[in-house]
């Protein structure tokens, strides 16, 4: 028989003393929150497995599905977490990780979340809250300045006013956008005469006093897939998320989108907002912002920007300029979990109007009362954590030109790589990058030469073999643990709009070297190469092995 896990006693003293007294010094969580707080990187290095071991493994651990009759100790627990999560984690802080959108974090950070989660504030309520409250409305409005740039008398007055509020926090990007499209919605169907608005009547009774047989919200076809969370949330309906082709450039096309707004005149939909993208998340390209907005105030409609991923590179000088015309937004995303480097759970979206929230405003007797300065009123979530507190020390400590060197290094580290991919004889680079975003795929120029010789039947089983194995290598790598990169599928203008499989890369780790990046193509061309001597792949072989003997 294996040896019995020890127990510890369950009484009213032990009880208290976990919510009282911490653990001797020694101890193993102390340990490790002493290692932690000395060196995260080579905490993180030494005890998460590079090697991926599979999910149906890890599972086994996850089964028992009953509570604990008497309490583990926390050395114990500590042990299991080590051993069984901790170790299978995935090193999202590496150098080598650069497949998608969570990036390491500052060493400040530790040590604060810390402070926040005991103080265990709730930002519903000033009650529970109380200086987490203007300290949240403070970030809202650094971050509203950025994007919007007011005076100081216009943040003098609405920064802390009580019935109105610069924007909302959220856990992230999707709840940002559904809080933008929800506070849309109901002004576009808000109070008229004897109908009391959207919010009180519902979606039914809206259409039916505007005499339109649907509403709908337009975004380009590379928008995020939060968007059609909320349009299902708002209940317009997924299929009045209305996609608008886009460019070769992956950006929305505004003839498309005129066509598009007409077509749906025609259908009697009322469109009620239009989405423009600052940072696709696929490709990390901007939509013309600039031409959006003039076409949102000719339309008389919201005109929101998700700039969940692109939104922090108002800090460039350099690049700023990219994003000409967000200013125009009547609302703006940005996650401060992605580009302003703080631990995952932060979301926010800024609106141009202060009066703009006042349209989703709820209130109860006893918890969030009208005339209060209560946040808690215009979110979709109700009880929050106090994750401004760490927004606000990142905004402090990096600071403006902090963050424009962030930002100005992800964008040039993606440029010079993208030259590289270029240069490369057997690699294809698929998307330039706009902002530190790119794709690319394997693909010898030998079977880049026949594609562009090939009909359109033989293009399509040349691109099938490329996907197969750009897959293959996608996953081979990611399971080796050395270096990670994520994978998506396009539809590029430049290959006739057939399905490809690329790689995907973000680049916004500042660890992140160009030196790492050659040793991940590198090993990527030798997973290749072993690929290729299997049976799996022989008919790329042949096809390769022909266009040699041609040559």
């Amino acid at each position: 028989m294996g040896k019995q896990a020890k127990v510890a006693e369950s009484s009213w003293d032990n009880l208290l003393r976990i919510f009282t007294v911490p653990e001797a010094s020694g101890a193993t969580l102390n340990r490790l929150d002493r290692d932690i707080s000395a060196n995260l990187a080579g905490f993180l290095q030494e005890h998460i497995v590079a090697e991926e071991h599979d999910l149906v493994r890890i599972e086994r651990d996850f089964h028992d599905t009953r509570i604990p009759e008497a309490p583990v100790f926390v050395s114990d627990q500590t042990r299991f977490l080590l051993d069984k999560v901790v170790a299978q984690s995935v090193h999202t802080a590496s150098p080598s990780f650069v497949g998608h959108m969570t990036s390491a974090l500052p060493y400040f950070m530790i040590p604060l979340s810390k402070i926040m989660i005991a103080l265990n504030q709730n930002l519903v309520k000033t009650e529970t809250s109380k200086a987490f409250t203007p300290l949240e409305r403070q970030v809202l409005g650094m971050l509203h300045r950025l994007i919007y740039a007011q005076s100081d008398a216009f943040y003098e007055r609405w920064l802390h006013h009580s019935d109105e509020r610069l924007g909302a926090f959220c856990s992230g990007g999707t709840v940002a956008n559904i809080t933008a499209l929800w506070a849309a919605r109901n002004r576009a169907f808000g109070p008229d005469g004897e109908f009391p608005g959207i919010g009180r009547s519902g979606v039914f009774a809206a259409l039916r006093h505007h005499d339109c047989d649907g509403a709908a919200v337009l975004v380009s076809e590379r928008g995020h897939y939060s968007l059609s969370k909320a349009a299902d949330v708002l209940g317009i309906g997924r299929d009045q998320m209305v996609a608008v082709e886009t460019d070769a450039r992956n950006r929305i096309r505004p003839d498309a989108l005129v066509a598009t707004l007409k077509r749906l005149e025609r259908q009697r939909i009322r469109p009620f907002a239009l989405v423009g993208i600052a940072g696709t998340t696929e490709t990390g390209n901007i939509d013309p912002l600039d031409c959006l907005a003039d076409i949102a105030a000719e339309q008389g409609i919201h005109f929101h920007v998700d700039a969940a991923w692109g939104g922090p590179t108002l800090f460039s000088e350099r690049y700023r300029p990219r994003l000409a015309g967000i200013e125009r937004a009547d609302s703006v995303t940005i996650d401060a979990h992605k580009q302003l480097y703080v631990p995952m759970g932060a979301g926010m979206v800024l609106f141009r109007e202060p009066s703009a929230l006042a349209s989703i405003e709820h209130h109860a007797q006893y918890i969030i009362r009208q005339g209060s300065k209560d946040l808690g009123s215009t979110t979709l979530e109700g009880s929050r954590p106090g994750m401004a507190m760490l927004v606000q020390s990142a905004l402090k400590i990096i600071g403006r030109q902090g963050y424009a060197m962030l930002i100005d290094n992800g964008i040039e580290l993606a440029r010079r790589f993208a030259d590289r991919i270029a240069a490369l004889e057997d690699f294809e680079l698929i998307t330039e990058p706009e902002l530190n975003i790119l794709t690319y795929r394997w693909a010898p120029a030998g079977v880049q030469a026949r594609l562009h010789d090939a009909d359109e039947a033989q293009r399509r089983w040349i691109n099938d073999l490329l996907n197969r194995m750009t897959q293959s290598i996608q996953k081979r790598q990611r399971e080796r643990g050395k270096s990670f990169v994520s994978r998506t599928r396009l539809t590029p203008a430049s290959h006739d709009r057939q399905a490809i499989t690329v790689f995907r890369v973000v680049l916004a780790n500042p660890l992140t070297t160009d030196q790492v990046l050659r040793e991940l193509i590198e090993e990527q061309r030798q997973i290749a190469a072993e690929h290729l001597e299997s049976a799996d792949f022989a008919n790329l072989k042949a096809l390769l092995d022909t266009h040699r003997r041609r040559m």
